[in-house]
């Protein structure tokens, strides 16, 4: 009942972050080339879209690696993994699932530590339109322990798998 309950969070949030991502793409594609049409055919460079590319890329980053690990489209090291069996892929994911758990710690941690400073300090990207950075910066612990949620979860399934009780 709790992995049901897992499973259908997991892929709840990570579709709506693939959503989140998809709407990214889009704002990229269309004012990055908006950007470099005003910039270099109308010599009228923008005062604020660099800015929010940048913002868009941390964002899109974020929402694709929900997305990503929940469809499990990582790359992995095919050279080994492609050809085992899915007991071994299982063995294998528990195996490296503690430098995951312990690498999105440290991201959640410390990607609090400074999101919080940010929204203390009231942090602003220095250009002639203001724009508040601490959402952004928020944006990297929040996806982390979504992520970690998802680590959990292929973490149980490949513990059934190992134990043959999938």
């Amino acid at each position: 009942m709790l992995m049901r309950g897992l499973e259908w969070i997991t892929h709840a949030i990570s579709e709506v972050m693939g959503r989140i991502g998809w709407f990214l793409i889009l704002y990229c594609m269309v004012f990055g080339v908006s950007d470099v049409f005003m910039r270099y055919a109308l010599n009228a460079p923008s005062q604020w879209i660099g800015t929010t590319l940048q913002a868009a890329m941390v964002l899109l980053a974020c929402a694709g690696g929900v997305y990503a690990l929940q469809h499990d489209s990582f790359v992995k090291l095919d050279l080994f993994y492609a050809s085992a069996s899915t007991r071994s892929k299982a063995i294998l994911d528990v195996l490296t699932a503690p430098f995951a758990v312990l690498f999105l710690g440290a991201l959640i941690w410390k990607g609090y530590e400074a999101a919080s400073l940010s929204l203390m300090l009231n942090q602003h990207t220095p250009t002639s339109i203001p724009i508040p950075i601490y959402p952004i910066k928020f944006a990297i612990p929040v996806s982390g322990a979504l992520v970690l949620l998802i680590v959990i979860k292929h973490f149980i399934r490949d513990l059934k798998i190992i134990f043959g009780r999938a």
